[in-house]
């Protein structure tokens, strides 16, 4: 049995499909990677190096880079972890209850995508500018969402949610509700059943869904700058920064910022995928 196990792997690798051979496919699939992300980043950090290390080092270690750098990924942080959850709770009840109304709430989830990020940006400043709607009620009691960290934060909210959403969702609607019901039966409480049956099964999609929306606030311009008040060290974030450099024709400075911004973020990322990896191995879900 063991010796015919490789004949038969082999025989598989090799088996007919509707699409073209192995060998073709992969050589289009690695072509078109490498020309669509692989290329244009390898030529973004050589040019952010292309001065010399040190020159690179400079730029990075600049007070105002890094201040816009702490702004964009502990703001982007935040607003991904408000996201998963209240996105968490928006998935569960689109899956579980039924109520009029509940497809038009499902669809205006989708709004943040179809929306141009300049709009959703004048829109949030709108309401939550010292004379808007909100702002104006927020103002007498010494709080300000327009022009701070906190306006970024909910810009970020704004455009992330729907990805936690849907990532969750469909996971959400393949759990059996007779799990939970054999939960209950066997003496678990509601919190147990949603700490202990609920969210194991949940927690690979969530961690994706945490993915998904940091990196999309980690990199977001359109709907923050309009908000924040672009105040360096304040609410400077850190692809206005790159705007402002290429403003002021020095490549070399976008550049840097640009390539620390995709290290760091690779980071964040590559340790979320090894949460994932380490979840769907001790839950087994999503395997």
């Amino acid at each position: 049995m063991t010796a015919t196990t490789p004949v038969r792997a082999r025989w598989r690798f090799r088996q007919s499909s509707v699409i073209p051979g192995f060998g073709l496919t992969l050589g289009f699939t690695l072509t078109s990677f490498s020309l669509i992300i692989l290329v244009p980043l390898v030529f973004l950090v050589l040019r952010s190096t292309g001065q010399g290390l040190g020159v690179f080092w400079a730029a990075a270690v600049d007070p105002r880079v890094v201040g816009a750098l702490r702004v964009s990924f502990l703001t982007a942080l935040f607003a991904a972890v408000v996201n998963v959850i209240f996105g968490t709770l928006i998935a569960w009840v689109l899956v579980r209850y039924r109520f009029p109304g509940r497809r038009l709430l499902d669809a205006m989830v989708d709004l943040p995508f179809a929306l141009p990020t300049a709009v959703a940006g004048v829109a949030l400043t709108a309401i939550y500018a010292p004379n808007g709607f909100v702002g104006a009620l927020l103002t007498p009691l010494g709080i300000r969402v327009a022009y701070t960290p906190t306006g970024i934060i909910i810009a970020m909210i704004f455009i992330g949610l729907p990805f936690v959403v849907r990532t969750i969702q469909p996971i959400l609607e393949e759990v059996s509700r007779e799990v939970e019901e054999v939960s209950a039966t066997l003496g678990a409480n509601r919190f147990q059943t949603i700490t202990r049956v609920v969210l194991p099964s949940l927690t690979p999609a969530i961690l994706t869904g945490f993915a998904l929306a940091f990196a999309r606030a980690v990199g977001e311009y359109g709907s923050v700058i309009f908000i924040a008040g672009n105040i360096p060290f304040v609410s400077e974030i850190a692809p206005l920064l790159i705007v402002i450099r290429l403003e002021e024709f020095n490549y070399t400075g976008a550049a840097v910022i640009a390539t620390v911004m995709l290290l760091i973020s690779f980071a964040l990322l590559f340790a979320i995928n090894l949460i994932q990896a380490w979840s769907r191995a001790r839950y087994g879900y999503g395997n």
